[in-house]
């Protein structure tokens, strides 16, 4: 077992959820989560790490120095770090994405060299091309758009020629750079291509964390609009609660022997996957509220009509599935959002 493993971006949603789990799973074993707070909502996490047992670490992946002040090196580096919106970047400098996607994934790589650290790497479902998913056949259903082909969703096999968005570029040159450094100095890394996660503490915005922006604006009674695709809100994505994603990184932690030098898709699959208008009415059996919801038909960039995780070949190669429902996903954001911090309003909004 690693005795001091090193959570980048750990005290944001998934890094913080995931340090929370290794700390709970394996009590002898040093968390450290570092993370330089830059997302609004984050600092929320420092009380639970702390009362975990989790130490926490103030610094920026952009900056070597800052790991200077880890009381040891690692054996395992989680890199869960990101600026994670697909909307990053556009109508501005995409310089801050870059910096903290690609140019922190390479300090976090040199970190994993030098210490002679094992490597888990969380990437994205958009490193997939934006125009070629958007190509695949579709029909209209009566609550939300279908695959005509490929019903399992898309693989790991799915072919990466064309434009994906700023933010997926990133991810996937990070995802180039840890395979190069594999090669080049032996380093054992394990790749996730996570779908969209959604669960308690994450502070949803307009252009990341979708599920709880959903819940939320039901809970608090404020205005929604379904963007793009005509302004029905019939695209669909499938939705993997952290909880199952947890369950993965615990997997993968405790039996790296087995999945190192692997890539994967991990996701909620078919059976996870909602539209927008299908969680509106979630939102609304859970929270008892309805809202009004405009339709705002203008298309943004890197928008995805149909996203859904085939995530055969990791359930194929280990005993992971994905194990709770979008529902489940959306009663338990409530629940959080009901009985948490009195201050989730005014981040939240």
């Amino acid at each position: 077992m690693y005795s001091h493993i090193l959570i980048t971006g750990g005290a944001g949603f998934v890094g913080s959820s995931i340090a929370l789990d290794l700390a709970a799973s394996f009590p002898g074993t040093r968390i450290t989560a570092f993370d330089n707070l830059h997302r609004r909502g984050s600092e929320l996490n420092l009380p639970r790490l702390a009362a975990a047992g989790v130490r926490f670490l103030h610094g920026d992946i952009r900056c070597p120095e800052d790991f200077r002040a880890l009381p040891q090196p690692p054996n395992l580096v989680i890199e869960c770090s990101a600026e994670p919106s697909a909307q990053a970047g556009y109508g501005g400098s995409p310089e801050f994405l870059i910096q903290t996607n690609l140019t922190g994934c390479f300090r976090c790589l040199e970190l994993a060299r030098e210490s002679k650290a094992d490597f888990l790497f969380l990437s994205t479902s958009r490193v997939y091309p934006v125009e070629r998913l958007n190509s695949l056949s579709w029909r209209e259903d009566d609550t939300r758009f279908s695959l005509a082909e490929q019903p399992e969703g898309v693989s790991e096999s799915f072919p990466l020629d064309g434009a994906r968005s700023l933010y997926g570029m990133t991810k996937l040159a990070a995802e180039l750079m840890i395979t190069e450094y594999a090669a080049a100095y032996g380093l054992r890394c394990a790749i996730n291509r996570c779908g969209l996660i959604a669960g308690p503490w994450q502070m949803g915005k307009t252009d990341q964390g979708v599920v709880t922006l959903w819940v939320a604006a039901h809970y608090f009674k404020r205005p929604l609009q379904y963007i793009g695709f005509g302004g029905t809100g019939k695209q669909v994505r499938d939705i993997l609660h952290v909880a199952d994603l947890c369950d993965l990184i615990r997997d993968q932690v405790t039996h790296f022997d087995r999945y190192s030098g692997t890539l994967f898709n991990a996701g909620g699959g078919n059976s996870g996957s909602l539209s927008l208008r299908e969680m509106t009415s979630v939102c609304q059996e859970v929270t008892g509220n309805q809202i009004d919801i405009a339709a705002n038909t203008a298309d943004r960039p890197a928008d995805i009509r149909i996203y859904i995780t085939d995530h055969r070949r990791l359930t194929t190669h280990s005993s992971w599935r994905p194990t709770r429902s979008p529902q489940a996903v959306i009663r338990d954001i409530f629940d959080w959002i009901r009985t948490g911090p009195g201050h989730l309003k005014s981040i939240l909004d």
